[in-house]
C-alpha cells in the first residue's frame, strides 16, 4: 500500500485521532509475532511498505509511528509485552466494535435524538445504535475499552460511561450531522466541541435570565400584539420564540470575533419581533404601521415585509445590523442579503469576510422547497459571490402552510438536506431548551469563524397559530394543534427550570414580563444595547445619490489623448503570455483602434467606457455565465496564457491607484446570480454592477428578481439601485429561446420612472451609456438589449471622436435621407435599423427616413418631437420591429410615439410593421425566420407611390 493511501486509510476510518495509540499496541504485536492479531489486522499490516521485498520492523513501525503524529494522536499507553495478556483476540475483536458504535453515533445519533418540542415526530429505530448490531451485549458495558476517537478526558472508560456519553451527546436535544463533511479537520472540530460537553455546556446564571429576559420579549410582543390588534396579521413567532435569544447570541459572539456589520435576511414569520427585539425599531412605528398609517413616502409594503437598520453594542464595539426588503417571494431575499454582505465586505476590503457576517433566517418548507436556496448554497464558496460563511436559522415549524411535513412537504428526511451538498455542518435543535439553543448558536459562529463555511441551525418548534392569524389551524392539522392547545409557551417552560435550579425565584420571572408589558405601553425602545447615537463610518452614505432627477445630465466624453492612452492601455500584454491565436488577433486590432486606424468596435468601446471609469475612480464589477470572453467572444477582457492557463486582466492595469475591476463567469444560475448583484449594488452606489446574460432569454429564469427588486424596490421600499444588465437580444434565427430578452416584460413594468431600457445600436452609444450610469448620479436599474449580430457588423463601427466629443443619444436621427425629401418615416429600435439600412441602400430608396429611439424607457419625448419637426412632407409613419406583434416595444409604446406625432403630424396616423402576433417568442427554423424577416423588410419600405 503506497504511503499516501496509507494516510488516506488512516483519515477516513475509524482508527483516527485518539485511536492511534490503541493501532500502534497492535501493530507492535504484530511485529513481534502477526499470529497474535485478527485476520483483518493481519491482512492490513501486511500491506504496510516494504524494503526491498521484505518487511522491516524498523522502518514500517517508523512509518506507522510517523502516520499517526501527523494524525495528531495522544499520549501512547505503555504497551504489554508479548504474550501478557494485555490485548486478547476478543477483547481487540470488541474494541473494534466500540469504535464502530461510536462512528454510528457520530453519523445517526441525530435521528434518535429529541427535537420535536410537540412530541410528534415519528422516528424509526436506527439498528447500527444498538449494541447487539455491533456484536456486543448488556455483559459488556462494564467493561473497559479504549475510548479511542470520543472526547471522554480520559484515555479509556467502560462500555457503559460511552454508551452514555454517546446517548447524551448526539441523542438529546441537539440532533448533529456533521459527519457527510469531507474535512477531517473539521469533522474532528466538531466532534470535539460536542463531546467535551456531551452538547450540554454550564453557562452563568446571569447568562440564563438574559436568555429568558430575550424569550419574555420574544412572547410579550405577540401577547400585546394579540390583545391590541387581535385577528391581524402579523406572522407571529408563538411557538418560535427561541429564535429571539438564538439571534441575540449570534449577533454577540459575531461582534466578539471583530464583527462591524451583520446583514440579515429573513421570510415574513417572526419578522416583527426581530425588528422590535432585535433590531430596536421603536414599538410606536409598529403600531403606527398596524393602524395604517403612512410613514414614508413612497406605496409602501406590508409591515412584514420592511427592512430597518441600527446598530447594537457588543463585546467586540459596536455592530451594524441591517435587515433586508423582503417580498412574499420567501427565499428570493437570501442571495440580495449575501451581495449586500459581499458589497460591504468589499468595501472594507475584506476578502475573508470577518468584518460582515451574513445570518439568513428561512421557514422548513420554503428552505426544502425553493431552487434559489440551492443556488444559493452553490455560490457560497466560488470567488464571486464567498462571504466567509452564512449562518443560515430554519424557523422549523413542521408544517408548510397547510402542508404536512410527513406526507408532501418534501421527499428527504429533514428540511435542511439541501445544505449537504456543500458540506455544511447542521445542528438540529429543540426549540423548546434555550439552553441548546444557546449552545448551537454560539458553535455555530464559532465554526464560521474558524473555518469562513455557510452552518445550518434547525430550529425544531411550531406554530401556535395558523399560517397567519386569521387562518384556523385545526382544520387541516387536527392532532398538531390539539397537542399544541395543551403545550405551554416556551417560556412558560424555561421559567419553571430556572425557578427549580434556583437560578431566578417566580417572583422575578413574572416581573419580567410586567416590565416588558410596560415598557411597549410606553412606546420605549426595548433591545438593552441599542446604540442611540451610531457610528455613521458604519454607514453607506447615500447623500451623493439621492434627490436627482431623470434629466440630470453627466459629461460623458473624454479627450482624445486620453481615450488612445487608455486604449493602448486595454490592447498591451505583457511579454511572456502566449495569447490565443484568434484572440491575438483582437488584440491587434484594438491596437489599431486606439490609434485610430481602425473604426470601434462594439467590444473595443465597451472596454473603453470601463477603463476610462476605473481611470476616473469608479469601480466596475460584471458578473454571468461567460462575462471574460463574452458569449459571441466580443469582450476578450481576461487573456488566457497559453502556456500556463493563467489569467491576465488589461482592465486591471489602467492606473496605479484605480479601484477594483472584478469581472467573473459566474455558476449557471441566473436567479441567484441576479438577486446577488442587485443586493451588492444596493450597498455600493458608486461605478458599475454589471449582470449580463448568457442569451437575453435566460433572464426569465430571474423575473422574481426583476418583479420584486429591480423594477419596484424603490416604489416599495425606498431601495436605490444602480445595477445594470445587459440582455443579448436580436432575432437571428437562433430559435425561440435564443432570440427574445423579452424587451416586452421590462416595457410593460415600467411605470413612475422607475427603470432604464435601451436598445443602443451602435459602439458609441454603448460607450457613453455605460458611462453614464456610473457618473451620472442618478442611480436607477439600467436594462439594455445589447447585440449580437451586431456586434461585428461593418455597419455597426464608430470613431474615436464619436467617443470624445458625443453623448447617450436617446434618439438617432436619420444621416443619408434629407428631411425635406422624406415622404415616409420608419421608427424602429436596435438591429432592425441595419437590415432596414442595407435594404434601403441596395433599392436605392431615398425618399424613406430610419430613425432609431435607443430609449424606450423613459421615452424621449423632446428629443423624438425634436427629431420629428424636421420631416415636413411625410405621408405615412410606420413603426417596425422584427420582434412578433404582441411582443417586442408596440404595445407598450405605441402610445408615446402617437402623442409625439399628434403634436408634430396631427393628421398622420402611426403605423405597424412587423411579424405577426406569436405564442413563441421566435421562429425555430432558419428558413421560416428570412421569409418573415423579407416580408416585413418589404413592406416597411414598399414603394411610397403605393
Amino acid at each position: 500500500m503506497p504511503e499516501g493511501a496509507l494516510e488516506h486509510f488512516l483519515r477516513s476510518s475509524h482508527f483516527s485521532g485518539g485511536n492511534a495509540a490503541y493501532v500502534e499496541d497492535l501493530y507492535d504485536l504484530y511485529l513481534h509475532d502477526p499470529a497474535t492479531v485478527s485476520p483483518e489486522w493481519r491482512s492490513f499490516f501486511d500491506s504496510l511498505p516494504r524494503v526491498d521485498g521484505n518487511i522491516s520492523p524498523d522502518v514500517s513501525h517508523a512509518t506507522v509511528v510517523k502516520h499517526f503524529e501527523l494524525l495528531g494522536r495522544r499520549q501512547a499507553r505503555p504497551i504489554p509485552a508479548p504474550g501478557s495478556g494485555g490485548i486478547n483476540n476478543e477483547h481487540e475483536r470488541k474494541q473494534v466494535k466500540v469504535v464502530q458504535l461510536i462512528s454510528s453515533y457520530r453519523f445517526r445519533g441525530h435521528q434518535q435524538a429529541k427535537l420535536d418540542p410537540l412530541g410528534l415526530m415519528v422516528r424509526d429505530q436506527v439498528p447500527d445504535l444498538q449494541l447487539a448490531f455491533h456484536g456486543l451485549n448488556e455483559a459488556d458495558l462494564d467493561t473497559t475499552f479504549q475510548a479511542g476517537p470520543l472526547y471522554l478526558g480520559k484515555p479509556e472508560a467502560t462500555l457503559r460511561e460511552i454508551v452514555d456519553a454517546l446517548e447524551a451527546t448526539y441523542c438529546g436535544n441537539i440532533g448533529a450531522e456533521f459527519m457527510h463533511i469531507t474535512s477531517f479537520e473539521e469533522k474532528q472540530w466538531l466532534a470535539q466541541r460536542f463531546e467535551s460537553v456531551r452538547c450540554q455546556p454550564s453557562y452563568e446564571g446571569d447568562a440564563r435570565v438574559d436568555v429568558l429576559r430575550r424569550l419574555t420579549a420574544a412572547e410579550g410582543l405577540e401577547k400585546h400584539l394579540d390583545s391590541k390588534y387581535p385577528g391581524t396579521k402579523r406572522f407571529g413567532l408563538e411557538g418560535g420564540e427561541s429564535l429571539i435569544p438564538m439571534l441575540d447570541c449570534l449577533v454577540w459572539r459575531a461582534g466578539e470575533y471583530g464583527a462591524k456589520e451583520v446583514v440579515m435576511g429573513m421570510a415574513h414569520r417572526g419578522r416583527l419581533n426581530v425588528l422590535v427585539n432585535i433590531l430596536g425599531k421603536n414599538p410606536t412605528e409598529l403600531f403606527s404601521e398596524f393602524e395604517g398609517k403612512r410613514l414614508v413616502n413612497t406605496s409602501g409594503d406590508v409591515k412584514y415585509h420592511q427592512g430597518f437598520s441600527s446598530n447594537v453594542m457588543t463585546p467586540g464595539g459596536e455592530v451594524h445590523m441591517s435587515l433586508g426588503f423582503n417580498p412574499s417571494h420567501l427565499e428570493i431575499a437570501c442571495p440580495v442579503v449575501i451581495g449586500s454582505g459581499r458589497a460591504r465586505q468589499d468595501r472594507r476590503d475584506d476578502p475573508v469576510g470577518n468584518t460582515v457576517v451574513p445570518i439568513l433566517m428561512h421557514g422548513d418548507a420554503a428552505f426544502a422547497g425553493q431552487g434559489v436556496v440551492m443556488e444559493t448554497f452553490q455560490m457560497s464558496q466560488t470567488r464571486a459571490y464567498r462571504t466567509g460563511g452564512s449562518v443560515h436559522i430554519v424557523i422549523n415549524n413542521q408544517v408548510g402552510f397547510t402542508t404536512n411535513r410527513q406526507d408532501d412537504a418534501r421527499s428527504t428526511e429533514y428540511c435542511t438536506d439541501i445544505a449537504k451538498m456543500v458540506q455544511a455542518p447542521i445542528l438540529h435543535v429543540n426549540g423548546d431548551n434555550p439552553d441548546a439553543v444557546m449552545f448551537a448558536a454560539m458553535l455555530a459562529m464559532d465554526y464560521r469563524h474558524e473555518f469562513g463555511k455557510d452552518i445550518v441551525l434547525d430550529l425544531v418548534c411550531y406554530r401556535r397559530r395558523g399560517h397567519n392569524e386569521t387562518d384556523e389551524p385545526s382544520a387541516t392539522q387536527p392532532l398538531m394543534y390539539e397537542r399544541i392547545k395543551k403545550h405551554p409557551t416556551t417560556r412558560t417552560l424555561y421559567a419553571e427550570k430556572l425557578v427549580k435550579e434556583g437560578v431566578i425565584d417566580q417572583q422575578s420571572a413574572d416581573d419580567m414580563a410586567a416590565a416588558y408589558r410596560a415598557q411597549l405601553d410606553r412606546g420605549e425602545f426595548v433591545v438593552h444595547n441599542l446604540v442611540r447615537e451610531p457610528d455613521t463610518s458604519l454607514f453607506v452614505d447615500w447623500a451623493p445619490y439621492l434627490g436627482h432627477g431623470w434629466r440630470t445630465e453627466a459629461q460623458t466624453g473624454l479627450p482624445l489623448t486620453e481615450l488612445k492612452e487608455i486604449g493602448a492601455q486595454l490592447a498591451h500584454v505583457p511579454d511572456g503570455i502566449q495569447v490565443q491565436r484568434q484572440v491575438s488577433k483582437i488584440y491587434d486590432d484594438r491596437r489599431k483602434m486606439a490609434g485610430g486606424a481602425m473604426p470601434l468596435n462594439w467590444g473595443m468601446a465597451e472596454l473603453l467606457a470601463y477603463g476610462s471609469l476605473l481611470k476616473a475612480g469608479y469601480p466596475v464589477r460584471l458578473t454571468g455565465q461567460d462575462v471574460g470572453r463574452g458569449t459571441f467572444s466580443h469582450r476578450h477582457a481576461v487573456v488566457h496564457n497559453q502556456k500556463d492557463g493563467s489569467a491576465y486582466l488589461p482592465l486591471a492595469h489602467i492606473a496605479a491607484e484605480q479601484p477594483s475591476f472584478e469581472i467573473y463567469d459566474s455558476f449557471l444560475s441566473e436567479e441567484a446570480v441576479l438577486a446577488f448583484e442587485y443586493g451588492y449594488s444596493t450597498t455600493a452606489p458608486k461605478g458599475l454592477v454589471i449582470w449580463e446574460a448568457q442569451f437575453g432569454d435566460f433572464a426569465n429564469g430571474a423575473q422574481v428578481v426583476i418583479d420584486q427588486f429591480i423594477t419596484s424596490g424603490e416604489h416599495k421600499w425606498g431601495r436605490l439601485s444602480g445595477l445594470t444588465m445587459l440582455l443579448p437580444h436580436g432575432f437571428e434565427g437562433q430559435g425561440p429561446e435564443h432570440s427574445s430578452a423579452r424587451l416586452e416584460r421590462f416595457l410593460q413594468l415600467c411605470a413612475e420612472h422607475n427603470i432604464q431600457v435601451a436598445i443602443p445600436t451602435t459602439p458609441a452609444q454603448i460607450f457613453h451609456i455605460l458611462r453614464r450610469q456610473a457618473i451620472r448620479p442618478m442611480r436607477r436599474p439600467l436594462v439594455i438589449m445589447s447585440p449580437k449580430w451586431i456586434l461585428r457588423h461593418k455597419l455597426a463601427t464608430s470613431s474615436l471622436d464619436e467617443l470624445a466629443d458625443g453623448r447617450f443619444e436617446t434618439v438617432l436621427d436619420e444621416h443619408q435621407v434629407e428631411p425635406a425629401k422624406a415622404v415616409r418615416l420608419l421608427l424602429c429600435s436596435g438591429k432592425v435599423y441595419y437590415h432596414l439600412l442595407e435594404a434601403r441602400q441596395e433599392r436605392e430608396i431615398d425618399d424613406i427616413a430610419i430613425v432609431r429611439i435607443e430609449q424606450l424607457y423613459p421615452f424621449p419625448d423632446r428629443e423624438l418631437k425634436a427629431v420629428l419637426a424636421k420631416y415636413s412632407h411625410l405621408r405615412d409613419v410606420r413603426w417596425c420591429q422584427e420582434e412578433p406583434m404582441n411582443q417586442g416595444a408596440w404595445y407598450s409604446s405605441q402610445h408615446h410615439m402617437r402623442n409625439v406625432l399628434r403634436k408634430t403630424h396631427p393628421g398622420l396616423v402611426l403605423d405597424y410593421v412587423g411579424r405577426k402576433a406569436s405564442a413563441a417568442p421566435a421562429a425555430g427554423y432558419m428558413s421560416v425566420h428570412l421569409e418573415e424577416q423579407q416580408a416585413f423588410i418589404d413592406a416597411a419600405l414598399a414603394s411610397t407611390a403605393e
